[in-house]
């Protein structure tokens, strides 16, 4: 029987920075996926760290969108019809949580995360030890049509009542931000706060830094199952044997919902499916990210690569790549930025993922209110990587007795039902 402190399951961003601050909190932690470190949705993403994304999933606006949507393939946003009353259930759930008040309710809470998540990020980043290519240089949001930029106009102006710094540019002013980029705009809104890093290897080279330092990091270790009694946890059976641990951390993403069934515990957490193409980085590209805003693709450089990620699709635990999702992000490119044409000599990587998005949009974070031992840090949609570093403090705090410096009781893992 293998003994430690504290049990992390998962190796994502989530889950590699509970470690982190777990260990730094003196104790003791293995951590342990099922497949490789950073193998899941935090590999692949835009590497985003987002205050500007303060407005959660679920909004009044987000069914229509969803409704128009859904037989269009090529949408930012495509759910696959499906008879599977988890998901019927689950959309449901989210329909209720797209209400103006809680959308209101649930900003304030998602920047508050997210300006601490960013402060954490400089810290790590401060440290010397790691290399992810972390900048903050913000977030441009550039608009190919007039009721786009209205649109973001609007959002922009509610956040900045929220204490979020942004910037409303004209074509000229974006070109003259970007010199030697040719845009098809007609306006872009900087998100002055917002920051961006290579996402793999920030989880990888996080996850090398606490093995060195003494963290038990166990790659290919999937868990098969848990023996339980008097509200404890006391055994979790993995492929590379049993573990017993003082804490359990759920931390698997996409997965924990499949893991905490084992347990009794609900966890109504969707995969949602997203894509990104990678290429070489074209030489002189800016440091400042961008967002094609009516397409939904994100455009990242990552040190010398560029990456395009966007897309939502639920259509359950399918991990194959629809090229048709991959084709209208080629296929919005142009349109923006007329000048970058893409070719298939060109891509480094066509990547898709899993993330987990819970009905309102908010991650699952805290206790189980049926066992003493088991701390769940899941469903954080597109922004886990984003949320990666303040998430691990919280489970760090929580494990160790800490007051926390953010009320989470919204996050509650029980808020939809046992």
């Amino acid at each position: 029987m293998q003994e430690t402190d504290v049990l992390v399951v998962g190796g994502g961003s989530v889950g590699v920075s509970s470690a982190y601050y777990l260990h730094k909190a003196g104790l003791g932690v293995t951590l342990v996926e099922q497949g490789e470190i950073c193998a899941g949705s935090s590999h692949g993403n835009a590497g985003l760290i987002v205050p500007s994304h303060s407005i959660p999933l679920a909004t009044p606006g987000a069914v229509k969108n969803g409704l128009k949507w859904m037989f269009d393939p090529e949408s930012p946003f495509y759910i696959k019809p499906q008879l599977d009353w988890t998901f019927i259930k689950w959309l449901w759930q989210f329909r209720a949580a797209s209400k103006a008040h809680k959308m209101h309710r649930a900003i304030p809470l998602i920047r508050d995360l997210s300006l601490q998540s960013l402060s954490l990020f400089e810290e790590i980043n401060q440290m010397g030890r790691l290399d992810f290519d972390y900048q903050q240089k913000g977030l441009l949001l550039l608009y190919h049509d007039q009721h786009g930029l209205e649109e973001g106009c609007e959002e922009a102006q509610l956040l900045n009542k929220y204490g979020l710094e942004t910037a409303i540019y004209t074509p000229d002013e974006v070109a003259d931000l970007l010199p030697g980029i040719t845009f098809s705009v007609v306006g872009g809104i900087h998100f002055i706060q917002d920051a961006h890093i290579s996402p793999g290897k920030y989880v990888r080279n996080l996850s090398d830094y606490i093995a060195h330092e003494g963290v038990d990091v166990r790659p290919h270790t999937e868990v098969l199952g848990f023996d339980r009694s008097n509200g404890r946890i006391n055994v979790v059976h993995t492929t590379r044997g049993p573990f017993k641990a003082k804490e359990i951390v759920l931390a698997a993403g996409s997965w924990s919902p499949v893991l905490s069934r084992m347990l009794d515990v609900t966890l109504p957490i969707q995969p949602g499916k997203g894509y990104s193409i990678t290429v070489n980085r074209p030489s002189d590209w800016p440091e400042i990210p961008m967002v094609l805003s009516e397409a939904k693709v994100g455009v990242t450089p990552m040190g010398d690569t560029l990456r395009f990620a966007g897309t939502l699709e639920l259509a359950g635990f399918d991990l194959s790549v629809n090229m048709r999702r991959v084709d209208a992000i080629m296929k919005a490119i142009p349109r923006y930025l007329p000048d970058i044409q893409i070719n298939d000599q060109d891509i480094l990587e066509i990547w898709r993922g899993l993330r987990p998005c819970s009905p309102d949009g908010l991650p699952f974070l805290g206790r189980s209110s049926g066992y003493q031992n088991l701390v769940v840090a899941a469903g954080h949609a597109m922004i886990g990587v984003s949320l990666g570093p303040v998430t691990g403090k919280i489970v760090a705090d929580l494990i160790t007795g800490q007051s926390l410096d953010i009320d989470i009781s919204a996050l509650a893992v029980g808020r939809f039902g046992s």
